[in-house]
């Protein structure tokens, strides 16, 4: 098993210590761009699909880099409607 198959495993677990650079890793994985909405987007970024052109917009975890469980399930959800995961 090779590791982005490895980090898919891992985030179907859905574990509570998910960082957001794996988010990214994964994302970009399955063909999303990271992009930011401009100077005023703050934390918020978008993850579009330049396949699908499904977007997916969240904010960047702070104080820590740990990806919240909500958008964990919303990723996952995400994914899985778009069938790049089961």
């Amino acid at each position: 098993m090779g590791t982005k198959e490895k980090l898919i495993e891992r985030f179907k677990k859905q574990p509570k210590d998910f960082t957001f650079d794996e988010m990214v890793k994964l994302l970009t994985g399955f063909g999303y761009v990271i992009t930011n909405k401009g100077k005023t987007s703050g934390s918020r970024v978008r993850f579009i699909n330049t396949v699908t052109m499904s977007i997916i917009d969240k904010h960047k975890p702070h104080p820590t880099n740990i990806v919240n469980e909500s958008v964990m399930k919303d990723v996952y959800n995400k994914l899985k409607n778009n069938l790049l995961i089961e």
